[in-house]
């Protein structure tokens, strides 16, 4: 049984809040000790847009953006992004001077994709990518790869919330990071302490949310 959570603010803004979950759980790379509910950040209208806010400020003038690739169901704060990155002056280089926001496919190899259809928006682009959540920096370095693979010129790299600092040679831009709850911790499946306490695991999760057990 899942406790209830917790509530923290992001230090800029105190509307932008995510309720954290403590627990055992199971990512697709590893176990964790805490969930971060990002549901109403991604679906609320002025959630939404406060978190592209606050991610469009970290990022200086002079940073060309063409594309957002949205990951984990981060449409509506994509599109919000791509309005604030252009109300700042961030520069597009694309003919009609306005930012595309595409996301990806995973096909049956569980491998990242874009269609001829969506490529356009990714080959010779400058690419923002945007992902809620990113624990290991296994699924970041998967969607460089792929953006890398199309043509892509990766522009910079933004998340809900971030784990870790930098993926390759890239600082990963994080409305929320480790410091915002510092008792969060990431294991390895095989080097788990609470398996190795007999603890069952409360629930399945991914960036889309949990599937208790």
């Amino acid at each position: 049984m899942i406790n209830e959570g917790i509530k923290i603010y992001n230090h800029a803004s105190n509307k932008i809040s995510m309720k954290v979950l403590p627990g055992h759980f199971a990512t697709s790379h590893s176990h964790i000790n805490y969930f971060f509910d990002m549901t109403n950040l991604k679906i609320r209208q002025s959630e939404a847009r406060e978190v592209a806010r606050a991610i469009s400020q970290q990022y200086s003038y002079n940073t060309v953006v063409d594309t957002v690739v949205c990951m984990d169901g981060t449409e509506v704060i994509g599109a919000y992004l791509a309005d604030e990155l252009q109300s700042a002056g961030i520069m597009s280089l694309n003919s009609h001077k306005t930012i595309y926001v595409v996301s990806p496919e995973t096909d049956n190899a569980n491998q990242i994709i874009f269609r001829d259809n969506t490529k356009i928006a990714i080959e010779n682009k400058h690419v923002l990518l945007l992902l809620a959540s990113a624990t290991t920096g296994r699924t970041v370095m998967s969607a460089l790869d792929c953006i890398r693979y199309y043509g892509g010129r990766i522009a910079g790299i933004s998340a809900l919330f971030s784990a870790v600092e930098n993926v390759s040679e890239y600082q990963i831009h994080a409305i929320f990071n480790g410091t915002d709850l510092p008792q969060y911790n990431t294991y390895a499946a095989h080097d788990c302490p609470m398996c190795k306490e007999g603890r069952a695991i409360d629930a399945l999760v991914n960036s889309y949310g949990y599937s208790v057990l």
